[in-house]
């Protein structure tokens, strides 16, 4: 008797959602930028009494979309860069909020639901 083997893949496909969009609306450097920012954004360097890694890491979850609504207002444009950001931490969030805005109006052109 020949058992061959079938890949999973091609059945499990159809059950869950491509993450191809992921790719085409930026990648893992896009997933970094946005997750970095966010954590930048609501942990001054005051301190929080959540830490910055946890910051990160929540955000790190969501996929691509949802990540650029975090950086965003109501209307889909940036929000204003918190005034404890300066240097190097202004221009990633200047550059984020640009990506943010990209990324959310490709994913409402390609139907990605957010």
């Amino acid at each position: 008797m020949n058992n061959r083997r079938v890949s999973a893949a091609k059945f499990v496909s159809r059950m869950l959602d491509s993450p191809q969009h992921e790719e085409a609306l930026g990648g893992e450097d896009a997933h970094r930028l946005l997750a970095t920012v966010h954590a930048d954004r609501v942990c001054p360097p005051r301190g929080h009494w959540i830490s910055w890694d946890d910051c990160y890491a929540s955000a790190d979850l969501y996929p691509l979309p949802w990540k650029a609504r975090l950086l965003l207002d109501s209307w889909g444009r940036p929000l204003p860069i918190p005034s404890h950001l300066n240097g190097a931490a202004y221009d990633r969030a200047a550059e984020a909020g640009r990506r943010a805005a990209w990324i959310s109006s490709e994913a409402l052109r390609l139907g990605v639901r957010l």
